[in-house]
């Protein structure tokens, strides 16, 4: 089975590489260069309005840097205790790419003709790039799907106090956000003292197990993806500074 990594700058990426690379074969990693801030932020206001994106930029500068600063000991307990590894990835491994939607990409997606494309940190792939190879492309998703689509699912499962949908998904990529097939799943059980930047690597270390079972699972034939109905399906952002000081008050057990 050939793999090839597809993904974004950040050290989930690093983290899932150096999970998967004692067990199979990585050919390599194509790293997209980080949309830039200004871009990011238009098509936000295009779509929130500037009221609300300048709230979450509010959250952005003031909650969540504060809270990465005095998280410092608790990150490093928890890469520890999931065996989550930061070591570099090896530079001739890395082939880097303007975009998951380029023809850069495109061109050494055909050329590597993978089994399996490990989709990590991109942006949102084209159905050009999605049918370009016949493999398939597996994404690790810090959120149950189809209920906490988007970005941050622990939190708000914890903010709507649904903690059994608290955890984390290993799905098929289409062209949708997070709405592809499910291939596993599975909770995670964040403590007192752990807070909106903790979550992840909770999910981190869940999801690096799961994406070793789907692989496995690949390679003896036996992926078996499903959907599922009567289900809610719910898409959710970045929280905004007021909404995360009112429901650090009044809603989340766990005090995020």
């Amino acid at each position: 089975m050939k793999l090839v990594f597809l993904a974004g700058k950040g050290e989930s990426t690093i983290f899932m590489y150096n999970a998967l690379k004692t067990d199979f074969l990585i050919e390599k990693v194509l790293i997209e260069e980080r949309v830039p801030s200004k871009q990011l932020i238009k098509r936000r206001i295009k779509r929130l309005g500037l009221p609300k994106v300048i709230n979450q930029l509010l959250f952005q500068i003031i909650i969540s840097k504060g809270l990465k600063f005095f998280s410092k000991k608790r990150i490093s307990h928890l890469k520890k205790n999931h065996k989550l590894s930061s070591e570099s990835i090896p530079k001739d491994k890395i082939l880097n790419i303007p975009s998951v939607n380029d023809d850069l990409c495109l061109e050494a997606l055909k050329k590597l003709d993978p089994d399996v494309v490990i989709v990590n940190g991109t942006r949102i792939i084209s159905k050009r790039i999605l049918q370009s190879i016949n493999g398939i492309f597996i994404n690790s998703h810090v959120g149950i799907t189809p209920q906490y689509r988007g970005v941050h699912g622990a939190y708000w499962a914890l903010i709507n106090n649904d903690a059994k949908n608290c955890g984390v998904t290993i799905h098929l990529v289409d062209s949708g956000i997070d709405t592809g097939s499910i291939l596993k799943q599975a909770t995670i059980f964040p403590e007192k003292k752990d807070n909106f930047i903790t979550y992840p690597y909770h999910q981190y270390g869940v999801t690096t197990k799961l994406m070793k079972e789907v692989l496995s699972s690949f390679q003896n034939k036996n992926l078996r993806p499903f959907k599922k109905d009567n289900v809610e399906s719910n898409l959710y952002y970045h929280p905004t500074f007021t909404g995360y000081v009112k429901n650090f008050i009044f809603k989340n057990p766990l005090n995020p």
